[in-house]
Formats: C-alpha cells, structure tokens, sequence
C-alpha cells in the first residue's frame, strides 16, 4: 500500500518549478508514494487574534495536512530563504494546539533556476520546522537541491536529468525505508 504524502507547494505560482517536481514525483512513484499537492496559494494571514477560529480554508488546510502518513516539502527559494506564504502557511501549522506536524514523518524537495537549488531556503525551513510547535520527523541526510531545474525538465514537466533522476529515486528510497521504521518504532 502506497504511503500517503501530502505536499506542501511552497511557491504560489502558477508556473512553479516546485510544483511540477511533485506532479513528476507523484507520477514516477506512484505505486509507493500517494502523493497529492497542498496549495497554500488562498490561506489568510496568521493572526494571534483568529488563531482560535480559523477560517474554513486555514481549518481545510491543516485538515488535509493531518490526513495524511507523511508529509513533503516543495520549497522555491526567494532572497535567501523561504517565500513569505509558506512561512504563514507554516504558522497557521504551528499554531491552535493540535500539532498537526508534530513527529510526522517528512523530508524536503526543492528546485530553482539558479544554482544553488534551494539550499538556503532549506537550511532555514529545517530550521523553522525544528520548532517543538512543529516538529516533524524529517528524513535526514538526503538533501534534494535541483539547480537549474529549467534545463532539467522538458516541456511536460518531466525530469530529464539522468543523474537528476537517480538521486531522486535513491532519496525516495531512503524516505521509504526511514518511514517504515520510524513507524516501526512508534509501534513499537
């Protein structure tokens, strides 16, 4: 039975590299990962003040974030660090004492156009997500940074990187294998 991964797609663009790495993950691997993406695109501003009442579609998103056995980040990198709506959609997670993330198990793509694929966005969303509000499990040490993306992804969204496409598979092998046992030890 296929694991069911919830992504988060950290750009709210309409063209986002992000984005189309998941749909391409979700089709390459659908036979592990279920994997369906969570806009974050509609999602209020965090306030202290509707933190207790939030609105339907801040209740639907931690919703469908809680339905789920694991969790995926998509993260783009905007000046140095992560954009602005995934910061508030990563708030509104943290927040109203139901510790939606909270040892769920996780781990982070990301792509850009430059070179660095993301890496300080997602030297600070670990940083981020490592608040005890938050807390999700995350696969260590299989770091995906896609630079350049555009190059590497035909006009159907498809990866076309070969050496791309290998690491991708060992990650998501690994991811798999660390699900399982995180979940083994939480039987256990």
């Amino acid at each position: 039975m296929a694991i069911k991964v919830k992504a988060i797609i950290g750009s709210t663009s309409s063209t986002s590299h992000n984005l189309k790495l998941v749909q391409y993950m979700k089709n390459r691997y659908a036979d592990q990962l279920d994997i369906t993406p969570v806009f974050i695109n509609d999602l209020e501003m965090f306030s202290i003040d509707i933190e207790n009442t939030p609105p339907a579609n801040v209740r639907k998103f931690k919703d469908n974030i809680k339905d789920s056995d694991a969790v995926l980040f998509a993260v783009p990198e905007y000046n140095f660090s992560i954009p602005g709506a995934l910061k508030n959609a990563i708030d509104w997670l943290s927040r109203g004492g139901d510790y939606t993330l909270q040892n769920k198990p996780g781990f982070i793509v990301g792509s850009s156009t430059g070179v660095f694929g993301s890496i300080r966005a997602q030297m600070h969303l670990r940083e981020i997500l490592s608040n005890p509000a938050l807390a999700p499990t995350l696969l260590p040490g299989n770091e995906v940074y896609i630079g350049s993306v555009h190059e590497k992804l035909n006009e159907a969204g498809e990866l076309i990187d070969r050496a791309t496409i290998d690491f991708l598979d060992s990650v998501v092998e690994n991811f798999i294998a660390f699900y399982d046992n995180t979940r083994n030890t939480v039987k256990a």
